[in-house]
């Protein structure tokens, strides 16, 4: 599914209106459901999550399409938008989707990512997934899943590919341009520590991280890094892909097991060369994305003052060497700004 969805949300606003009252003669309007504190309590959180997953993937989209032939491998076609209903979410946060997102059994467009083959499509939040070059795209429980076993022969191979929307009431068929770009799914970590992970074909950066980076650029700089990180299979020779991996699956869900955040998580320190190769990639990918590369440096000096090593289950715990990438920072910008100027390839 990650080849060829992302993940984000919509927010539609809750209503605030008060219930309508019966006229004269008229039976009263049904009342609608006593809305408990646990229930707001959900609808308040999945708000918040689903804020910050649409800025994760606008802050990734430049990154991920404008980066495809630095990603070797792990570049693939991709449609470029998410879709879930109301059976993606547990419990009390299924009722919270259809209150707050209107969600039911049939899956709806939850994101699209700018630049990719959907948005040049048409394709709109919202829009209710009818069928897929004719062929009827599930509902109900599973849906995600069984989607992605119906997308991806679809998909392989091929430059466009039909979807039937529901929108408005009616529907229509668009022909989404297959999107060449870098494969990684991105997602939000519902957890409080300063920390991102990559597992190789994934990143997951906390709500934590995204509060300390404040702006976009800074997001995109911790992205840049695990993307980075992936494309290298660092994750692999390190052998902490498994480690990572489970971590991942355990800060995107919903509520996550916060007992599972102590400590490194079994997470071996990456090596300095790794982390010195992963910055260089990244700032190349920063600026062929057109985000700024000047305050990256000073960025990562933040980051340690604030978290050094020595906070259990911070970004510096597992990046412990950050005195070796400071100093080749300022060589590697000064490496992209000579060929910008030069109007070389930006390729480290």
């Amino acid at each position: 599914m990650a080849a060829l969805l992302l993940s984000a949300c919509t927010t539609v606003p809750l209503s605030t209106s008060s219930p309508p009252v019966a006229e004269p003669g008229r039976a009263p309007a049904a009342e609608a459901p006593l809305v408990t504190p646990r229930m707001q309590a959900a609808r308040t959180a999945l708000d918040q999550m689903v804020t910050q997953q649409d800025r994760l993937y606008r802050v990734a989209a430049p990154l991920l399409i404008n980066n495809v032939d630095l990603c070797r491998t792990a570049a693939r076609g991709l449609l470029g938008f998410t879709a879930k209903n109301k059976w993606s979410y547990p419990g009390e946060y299924a009722d919270a989707a259809s209150a707050v997102l209107g969600y039911d059994d049939a899956l709806r467009v939850s994101g699209v990512l700018p630049g990719s083959g959907a948005a040049r499509a048409g394709l709109r939040k919202g829009d209710v997934l009818v069928a897929a070059d004719g062929r009827a795209l599930p509902t109900g429980t599973g849906a995600e899943t069984a989607a992605a076993g119906v997308f991806a022969p679809l998909v392989s191979g091929r430059t466009q590919l039909s979807i039937t929307v529901g929108r408005d009431g009616q529907t229509q068929i668009l022909k989404v341009p297959v999107t060449r770009a870098c494969a990684m799914r991105v997602d939000l970590g519902n957890a409080d520590n300063v920390n991102s992970y990559a597992d190789g074909g994934r990143i997951a950066i906390t709500r934590g991280m995204i509060n300390f980076a404040g702006n976009d650029e800074a997001i995109a700089y911790v992205l840049a890094k695990d993307i980075a990180h992936n494309v290298l299979g660092h994750p692999a020779v390190s052998r902490n892909t498994a480690a990572v991996a489970a971590i991942i699956d355990n800060v995107t869900r919903v509520q996550p097991d916060q007992a599972q955040l102590a400590g490194a998580g079994n997470v071996k320190p990456l090596a300095a060369n790794l982390e010195v190769a992963a910055d260089t990639l990244a700032l190349y990918m920063l600026a062929r994305a057109n985000y700024g590369v000047e305050r990256y440096k000073a960025f990562w000096q933040r980051l340690a003052a604030q978290y050094p090593a020595s906070v259990p289950n911070g970004y510096m715990a597992v990046h412990p060497n950050i005195a070796p990438r400071l100093a080749a920072m300022d060589k590697i910008v000064a490496e992209i700004r000579a060929k910008q100027a030069a109007k070389k390839p930006l390729v480290p």
